[in-house]
């Protein structure tokens, strides 16, 4: 499975000490230099930033740069969106993990599925990896992540579990 990730749920899942899941649900996640710029550079002694730049099943890849300073502009989305849109793109990525709402509309315009935190954690939890949901959703609102509450209120609705 091909799956390409921007900075946002490398970061969060940090946060939340739940970066293990990505491994574990996707083997190898490839990120483009700009996303590791963020995380790694720009985002040093922040969440994420030692873990990522450790990780053995990051792949860190190229994408064509082009136009991103053009599309960055026209669309107001982060040079890290929109590489990780554009690798998506290029190696015909079977998942890309975005969690802001516009850089994932634009994914899903260009024909992409997308995922973000939430959805991450809803496969852990159905495929055995988190036992607690409820506690992983809990953590992101407390972790200064931006998360609508009824998304998450949805979620554990849907899978018969209390609410928050």
């Amino acid at each position: 499975m091909k799956v390409v990730s921007d900075s946002s749920p490398l970061i969060t899942l940090a946060k939340i000490g739940r970066l293990e899941l990505l491994p574990q649900l996707y083997q190898r996640i490839a990120i483009t230099r700009q996303v590791y710029h963020e995380v790694v550079v720009d985002g040093k002694g922040l969440a994420g930033s030692s873990e990522i730049n450790t990780a053995r099943w990051i792949d860190i890849q190229s994408a064509s740069t082009d136009d991103l300073a053009v599309a960055q502009q026209v669309s107001g989305l982060s040079i890290g969106e929109l590489s990780a849109i554009q690798l998506g793109q290029e190696i015909s990525a079977d998942l890309v993990l975005l969690d802001e709402i516009k850089a994932r509309r634009v994914a899903v315009g260009h024909g992409l599925t997308v995922l973000g935190c939430v959805g991450i954690l809803e496969d852990a939890f159905g495929n055995g990896l988190l036992m607690d949901l409820r506690r992983a959703y809990q953590m992101l609102l407390t972790s200064g992540a931006y998360v609508d509450p009824k998304i998450l209120e949805n979620s554990l609705k849907s899978l018969n579990l209390p609410l928050l």
